[in-house]
């Protein structure tokens, strides 16, 4: 004689009353516990009182009985670190901060402009001659009283009170005036009070507002 199935023994059960439905479902659990591994189970009993199993919900099995295991979460790759900012530790900070007070400009314009042009090198020099913290041009430094290019309250002072006069010239009007920093206020008027279509004075201006929006 066939061997009854321990599924079909507990449906039997069931329909004979022998097993409280919670201890049924209990069973049914063990049974299909090694069954069911890749699957959810649902289980509940029918107008005649049978046992039904099911891996899927219904009206006649909606109680869940196994859930479904939960997919491993990938695992993440290595993070890239971020790249330093020279700015957050630069010993410079005391003054860019003063100075940018002193010339009424946000301390994160007057940070990424130094960060971009000369990346906090007061002694830098570049091919066309401009020089310091702010990579004033000799005329550019003239102009503003500077006496020492490369003394670094100097250079900032200066630097400041350009990026001051430039918003000023062109109504607060941030990308015009970083334009005209990088390019001269005389080709942003050529270009029509727009920023020169020159692809350096673009990018230029792209990396200090990219610089501030950092911090």
């Amino acid at each position: 004689m066939e061997r009854e199935s321990d599924c079909a023994r507990i449906g039997r059960m069931a329909c004979d009353g022998l097993l409280p439905l919670t201890r049924l479902l209990a069973a049914a659990a063990a049974v299909l516990a090694g069954a069911a591994a890749q699957a959810q189970v649902y289980a509940g009993t029918d107008a005649e009182g049978t046992l039904v199993l099911s891996n899927h919900a219904s009206d006649v099995a909606a109680q869940l009985l196994i859930a479904a295991p939960h997919e491993p979460a990938p695992a993440a790759g290595p993070v890239e670190p971020a790249a330093p900012d020279p700015s957050a530790r630069s010993p410079l900070m005391g003054e860019i901060r003063a100075a940018a007070r002193r010339h009424d400009l946000p301390e994160s314009l007057l940070a990424a402009v130094i960060a971009v042009e000369s990346g906090f090198n007061a002694t830098a020099v570049s091919p066309k001659g401009a020089k310091g913290l702010m990579q004033l041009m000799p005329a550019t430094a003239r102009r503003f009283g500077v006496r020492d290019v490369f003394a670094v309250q100097d250079n900032l002072n200066g630097g400041a009170a350009y990026l001051r006069w430039l918003l000023t010239q062109f109504d607060n009007d941030l990308r015009l005036a970083l334009a005209a920093y990088n390019a001269g206020e005389g080709a942003v008027a050529r270009a029509g009070g727009r920023i020169p279509p020159y692809p350096e004075t673009r990018d230029y201006v792209a990396k200090v507002l990219a610089r501030m929006a950092s911090r």
